[in-house]
């Protein structure tokens, strides 16, 4: 039987993260609401592994890995793995962990909508999922990372280093109180209030 140390299964954990990249009924900036079921088929034809994980929609970033992605009764729920390879994802996990980046936004072509009377925006019910990429300002402001295990990858590939107020490296909530997450807010607020379309930095949706 094959023994794996413990410095590897710490190694695989590493950066790992989960959250929810898109939730069901809810408008974004631009008044569109992903329906229950839009992405069923895309995941059965792609699964996690056909969906690439970027950093601000940007395709000369690929930061890691989705082991995940499935929907559940809330929305697209996700878990993926930044990897330690990668000086990006390092620095990443890093500010997820802090608090100062946590926003999810997916990119998608649509495949069937319907227009929304009376009203901004679309209902999409059949999307082709492309990509999910960890953003600063996400379209949907709810859409985002709500846990992390080992959050830090740094001193390269030696492992986790367990963070302030964890009992393990095995996962920790992000913490509520730091500068960074009231950071984080703050950046929350001024996205919410942005009277803008999608530009680069408020994607929630490519089509």
């Amino acid at each position: 039987m094959r023994t794996v140390a413990p410095a590897a299964r710490a190694s695989a954990t590493a950066g790992m993260f989960e959250g929810y990249a898109s939730l069901f009924g809810r408008a974004d900036m631009s008044g569109d609401v992903v329906m229950r079921g839009a992405f069923a088929k895309s995941l059965s034809q792609r699964g996690a592994g056909g969906v690439r994980m970027l950093f601000q929609h940007d395709p000369n970033q690929v930061i890691g890995v989705w082991n995940a992605i499935y929907e559940d009764a809330n929305g697209l729920f996700v878990r993926g793995r930044l990897l330690p390879e990668i000086q990006k994802s390092r620095e990443l996990a890093a500010l997820i962990w802090a608090g100062g980046l946590d926003g999810l936004s997916i990119g998608y072509k649509t495949r069937r909508a319907l227009s929304k009377p009376n009203a901004q925006g679309r209902q999409l019910l059949d999307v082709d999922l492309w990509e999910i990429s960890i953003v600063t300002f996400p379209m949907l402001p709810q859409a985002r990372v709500s846990s992390v295990k080992s959050p830090h990858l740094i001193r390269g590939l030696g492992g986790p280093v367990i963070p302030p107020g964890c009992a393990s490296a095995g996962g920790c909530e992000l913490p509520s109180d730091s500068a960074g997450a009231r950071l984080s807010r703050r950046l929350r607020r001024a996205a919410l209030n942005l009277n803008t379309a999608k530009g680069p930095h408020t994607h929630y949706g490519q089509k």
